[in-house]
């Protein structure tokens, strides 16, 4: 199919950013720090042999 000059300037698109999205992005982010400090503290505790 071959567009006119005409018919390109009207086609419309993209991303939509939306707030579920976002959402998401910001507990995934918050899930990795998450996890991040549950192993700095096992291997802290590891280190040290103390348990609380």
């Amino acid at each position: 199919m071959i567009l006119k000059e005409e018919e390109m300037f009207k086609i419309t698109g993209g991303i939509n950013i939306s707030g579920t999205l976002l959402n998401a992005i910001a507990k995934l982010i918050n899930t990795i720090f998450d996890v991040g400090r549950a192993i700095g503290s096992a291997l802290s505790m590891a280190r040290s042999g103390k348990k609380c």
